[in-house]
């Protein structure tokens, strides 16, 4: 959802302290021509910055073998109930709102993002600062693990690999996050948000295009609901003190630092979009034609979109789903390109959950495993491929070690034992 603050819905966030701006006094002036410019200029750039990099960041993380790199993927079934999920969770904080204390709940909330927020901007800055350290700074590496039930139904609750520098970066983060904690700065505000969007865009990978489509046409039907037939989303927007969005002033140029005039964009309306865009990116390399055509097409779609959603936004005074407009162009515009290139096909065929990397080796058959030692080591130098070189032997050879010590039926596995320690 997009929100100017121009109106009573600028008082759901004050940059200079926490808590929201006091409901009565004078009339808030309204805001010129050059501030509003300014702070829609710069909600657009908030959020194409953590789209395009985080876009590309994921075709890393799709590479990676470090368990916490790994990508969290959206199937066509998770794509359906997230909107239903989302509603529940909207309108139950709508019902906390309405029935305890505001105070209370964005203390716990504040807490919450608090660490979330350290986090997510230390595993942002991580890549860029690691670019900064001498190469004698001593690395050491560490491991969080936590695990549930013992034996073989031991499971991975957190796995998360890190090392000295990622330390350093932790600490970095933790001083934002004490400055957030604190004043409720829009600044701090805005670094926790472009980290969470960015980690979002990177981290949250849809499985193919078809679970992008249901995915941004639920969100879709949940924003306008939410937005145009009831007052939740905004009410929640307001009161929820929480970096879950872009907020700039629009009296940045009067007050400086301290202003609270500000235009506001939910983090849903970056990170669901980007993480479209990002999947229309692998799908481009996957091509294999060294161009990025959907991926700049989705892009500049964005762009339309949020553009449009600004202008109506300034020529109503009203709140605006956002997805209203992003969601059309961002599957639109693409869409358009794959029919005129005619490859509409493979772009719904992408499957991006089963891409086979260069470092991931495959088995592609299993060997038919009988017959005396000899007819199995030919079957297993016939038709298993290795990636590393190894010493070969011929099979007379093979078969005179393991068929001499047994007799009888234990010879083939027998035999089976000790090739196994060969190859081993």
């Amino acid at each position: 959802m997009a929100e100017q603050a121009t109106a009573p819905l600028s008082e759901a966030h004050n940059g200079s302290g926490p808590g929201a701006a006091p409901a009565a006094g004078p009339a808030r002036p309204p805001a010129t021509p050059e501030g509003m410019a300014l702070a829609y200029g710069s909600l657009v750039l908030m959020a194409l910055l953590p789209i395009f990099f985080g876009a590309l960041r994921s075709v890393t993380c799709a590479k990676s073998k470090n368990a916490s790199d790994m990508p969290e993927t959206i199937t066509s079934r998770d794509a359906a109930r997230f909107p239903i999920v989302a509603s529940c969770t909207l309108f139950g904080l709508y019902l906390f709102f309405k029935i305890f204390s505001q105070e209370y709940i964005n203390l716990l909330l504040s807490m919450y993002f608090f660490v979330l927020g350290i986090l997510a901007l230390s595993h942002t800055i991580s890549p860029v600062m690691n670019k900064f350290f001498p190469a004698n700074f001593p690395s050491k590496q560490y491991q969080l693990l936590f695990t549930q039930g013992s034996g073989e139904a031991k499971e991975e609750i957190v796995n998360y690999e890190f090392d000295s520098k990622d330390l350093v970066c932790l600490a970095m983060s933790s001083v934002i996050g004490v400055w957030y904690l604190l004043r409720k700065h829009w600044i701090a505000n805005n670094l926790f948000g472009l980290a969470f969007s960015l980690n979002g865009v990177e981290l949250l990978h849809l499985n193919n295009v078809s679970t992008g489509c249901i995915l941004l046409g639920g969100l879709f039907i949940y924003d306008v609901f939410w937005v145009f037939g009831t007052n939740v989303m905004v009410t929640v927007a307001k009161s929820f003190e929480a970096p879950i969005k872009l907020v700039f002033p629009q009296d940045l140029l009067e007050k400086g630092l301290e202003a609270d005039n500000f235009a506001m964009l939910g983090l849903g309306d970056v990170v669901i979009p980007g993480i479209f865009i990002a999947l229309l990116l692998r799908f481009d390399i996957s091509l294999k034609k060294n161009t990025h055509t959907y991926f700049y097409t989705s892009f500049v779609a964005y762009i339309f979109g949020l553009g449009l959603t600004i202008f109506i936004m300034h020529i109503f005074k009203h709140a605006q789903p956002a997805l209203l407009y992003l969601v059309p162009a961002c599957i639109g515009f693409p869409l358009l390109v794959a029919l005129v290139k005619g490859e509409v096909t493979e772009m719904f065929s992408y499957e991006s959950s089963a891409e086979i990397l260069p470092h991931t080796p495959r088995l592609t058959h299993f060997p038919t495993v009988s017959g005396s030692p000899a007819s199995l080591a030919d079957s297993m130098q016939q038709k298993l491929s290795c990636p590393r070189r190894r010493r070969q032997q011929s099979p007379s050879a093979i078969y005179e070690e393991h068929s001499t010590p047994k007799e009888g039926a234990g010879d083939a596995k027998d035999g089976t034992m000790e090739l196994d320690k060969k190859e081993k």
